[in-house]
């Protein structure tokens, strides 16, 4: 990343503000898409290589990587990974929170997805959750009203029943 060199002329209070706008930026991107934008208009592409280089490096350090598979899969030397190591564990502890925040909706992500391709792919294996689904978005109010008295009266909660019961919810 480029380095700043006119901080010096600025005082503690510009600082502070010029800080405060940036993150009052940041903090106002709505999804991934425009944070994408932002980022690609904010910062040069060699910028947003490092910057994505460091949070590869702290990402694989989390997930137990050796230095030596850190420095072969990125290309990076051992002082840069030492260097983000030693920031991570003095600096790192809300990103430690971020990072955790991505790990966990990209493994809900990448299970609901990947569920959905088998789903898609053999669609012949879920015929009864597919016909359910198609039962209740055919149907009107008084016959979702039904279906939701019929559930009521079943006596035991089996997959089916929360299943029908979450569809009759959602539409």
């Amino acid at each position: 990343m480029g380095k700043y060199t006119n901080q010096k002329k600025l005082s503690a209070k510009e600082k502070e503000e010029v800080f405060i706008r940036f993150v009052r930026a940041v903090a106002s991107v709505k999804n991934s898409v425009e944070a994408a934008h932002f980022v690609k208009d904010l910062l040069s592409d060699a910028e947003v290589m490092m910057v994505a280089r460091r949070l590869q490096i702290v990402d694989m350090l989390e997930d137990g990587h050796t230095y030596q598979e850190i420095k072969d899969g990125l290309k990076v030397s051992f002082g840069t990974i030492a260097k983000m190591q030693t920031w991570f564990e003095s600096y790192g502890s809300n990103f430690k929170k971020i990072l955790y925040r991505t790990h966990k909706k990209a493994k809900i992500t990448d299970r609901h997805s990947s569920w959905m391709k088998l789903k898609r792919r053999y669609p012949m294996y879920f015929w009864p959750e597919l016909l359910l689904k198609e039962i209740v978005k055919a149907s009107n109010l008084r016959e979702r009203e039904k279906l939701r008295n019929i559930l009521k009266q079943l006596p035991e909660k089996t997959q089916l029943t929360r299943d029908l019961n979450r569809l009759l919810k959602v539409t």
